[in-house]
This record gives structure tokens, C-alpha cells and sequence, in this order.
């Protein structure tokens, strides 16, 4: 999907909502901004991020950037079903070289603040869909993000699971004060958010 002319500028603590079509380039968009891609060298794009010109940076500092100042939460939670809860929230930490005391207490603290205590050990595969989902919000939150990108993060949960995942996303906004960009079919998400903007065949509608 080509982007047509797209512009937008997301503001500290906010919560927005990009809606749209599939085939619409919600996804496309979402991946640029948020530094997993680049676009087209022959366009004159640029990606701020916290007054940084994320395009300029080399694969080693982008790399950096991005585990120290972003979250991610994907609709496959992508959680590695070797590792255990805690060893999957802690990855993060471990690529950034933090202490591992440290990392470990923050990381069973994140997992009890959102219900998790009971599963910090078990894998993957024995937790239910919400329980992974919110792994991976902890594992998002494990380094302290400016700004959380998520890409249909409750398009795989029941209705219940959703609405204590959204309802988790306010909460984290108002305790950590972070900026959430969500790409979203759900309605009722997309209603919550501070904004919602509607991509169309890759323009605002």
C-alpha cells in the first residue's frame, strides 16, 4: 500500500486510534512511524520521534533507539515459547544490558500489577490468550517506553479479554504517562482513544 501525503503528529500521553479497511495501509503506516520500516528513499518522508529524526539514525542506534524508547504490541502476542512469562518480559532488559537483579524485580512487579503473579513461570503455551497478551504488555513495558505502538492488539481476544486489554491501556497511560499510537478494528476501542483517524486507501479520510 502507497501512503498519499500522510502527516501526523501524536502528542505526549495521548491515546489514538487509526482506523480503516484492511488493505487501507493502517499497518503500512504503522510499521514506518514506528521504525520496523523505512520508506521509499526516492520520498522526502521524515519520522520524529521525541525530536528525533528517526530515518537518520544507523541500524545500531536505531536498534538502540527503539528498545530503550518504544514498546510494541502485536495481535500475535510473539512471545517465545521456550522462555517462561519472566524470561519473555525480561528479553528487552537483557538486550539493553540492564541489571538483572534489577530487571528481574521490575519484571515480576510489572506481571503482578497486571494479574499475572500466579504464571510468571509457566510458558506460553499454558497461558490463556489474554494472559500472553498482557505478558506482552509487560514485556513492552519492561524499559520504560516513551511511546507504545500497537498493532490489533485485542483482534485475537473474546470480548471479555478486550475489554480489560483496552481498559489496561488508560491505566498505563495514566500511571506512566504513555503515548499510545493502535491500529484497530475494534469499534468500541476506537472509541475510547482521545482520536481516532480513518485511513482510506492510504490518505485520511
Amino acid at each position: 500500500m502507497v501512503l498519499d501525503n500522510i502527516s501526523l503528529d501524536v502528542k505526549e500521553g495521548e491515546i489514538i486510534s487509526i482506523v480503516g479497511p484492511s488493505g487501507a495501509g493502517k499497518t503500512t503506516l504503522l510499521n514506518i512511524i514506528s521504525t520496523l520500516d523505512k520508506p521509499d528513499k526516492n520520498t522526502d518522508s521524515k519520522v520524529y520521534i521525541n525530536g528525533i529524526d528517526v530515518l537518520s539514525l544507523n541500524d545500531i542506534k536505531l536498534s538502540k533507539f527503539r528498545n530503550t524508547q518504544i514498546g510494541f504490541i502485536f495481535q500475535f502476542h510473539e512471545l517465545l515459547p521456550e522462555f517462561s512469562a519472566i524470561e519473555n518480559v525480561l528479553i528487552p532488559a537483557i538486550i539493553k544490558g540492564e541489571n538483572k537483579r534489577k530487571s528481574k524485580a521490575k519484571a515480576l512487579e510489572l506481571l503482578d500489577s497486571l494479574g499475572l503473579a500466579d504464571v510468571v513461570d509457566q510458558f506460553p503455551s499454558q497461558l490463556s490468550g489474554g494472559e500472553q497478551q498482557r505478558v506482552a504488555v509487560a514485556r513492552a513495558l519492561i524499559n520504560n517506553p516513551k511511546i507504545i505502538f500497537a498493532d490489533e492488539p485485542s483482534g485475537n481476544l473474546d470480548t471479555k479479554s478486550s475489554k480489560l486489554l483496552h481498559e489496561l491501556f488508560f491505566k498505563l497511560r495514566e500511571k506512566h504517562k504513555i503515548t499510545f499510537v493502535i491500529v484497530t478494528h475494534n469499534k468500541e476501542l476506537s472509541k475510547m482513544t482521545d482520536r481516532k483517524l480513518n485511513l482510506i486507501d492510504g490518505k485520511w479520510s
